[in-house]
C-alpha cells in the first residue's frame, strides 16, 4: 500500500483516482501530478515502482498544500475573519451561510436539525 502525504491511498485503484484520497488533491490536480510526473493516468497504484512513488510524494511535498497543513490554513483563515469581525466572520461565528445563502427555509446543514418552538401553532 502506498503511503502519500501521511495517508494511505487505495492499491486496486488508478493513479489518478488514488490520489484524490488525499485531502487537497481534487481531479484536476490529480491528472495535473500524473502529467508532470510523467506517470500514465491508465496505470494502477500497484503497478507503480517505489521510485515513481517516490517522484509522486516529492512533487506534492514541493508544489502543493494537502491534508493538516491545508486544514490548519484554512482554520487559520477562518479564525482571523472571526477577529476582524467582518460579516463573514460574523457569519462564521453563529454557524449560518456565510455566502449569501438564505436561512428563512433550508440551510439545515449549517444550523442543525430544526429546533421546534413552544406554542407555535397555526
Amino acid at each position: 500500500m502506498a503511503r502519500i502525504a501521511g495517508v494511505n491511498i487505495p492499491t486496486g485503484k488508478r493513479v489518478p483516482i488514488a490520489l484524490t484520497y488525499i485531502h487537497g488533491i481534487g481531479h484536476f490536480m490529480a491528472e495535473k501530478i500524473c502529467t508532470e510526473t510523467g506517470i500514465d493516468v491508465t496505470r494502477r497504484v500497484n503497478e507503480l515502482s517505489d521510485a515513481e512513488v517516490l517522484k509522486i510524494r516529492e512533487f506534492i511535498d514541493e508544489n502543493i498544500t494537502v491534508e493538516g497543513d491545508l486544514r490548519r490554513e484554512r482554520a487559520v483563515d477562518i479564525k482571523r475573519l472571526m477577529d476582524l469581525g467582518c460579516y463573514r466572520g460574523l457569519r462564521h461565528r453563529r454557524g449560518l451561510p456565510v455566502r449569501g445563502q438564505r436561512t428563512h427555509t433550508n440551510a439545515r446543514t449549517r444550523k442543525g436539525p430544526a429546533k421546534p418552538i413552544a406554542g407555535k401553532k397555526k
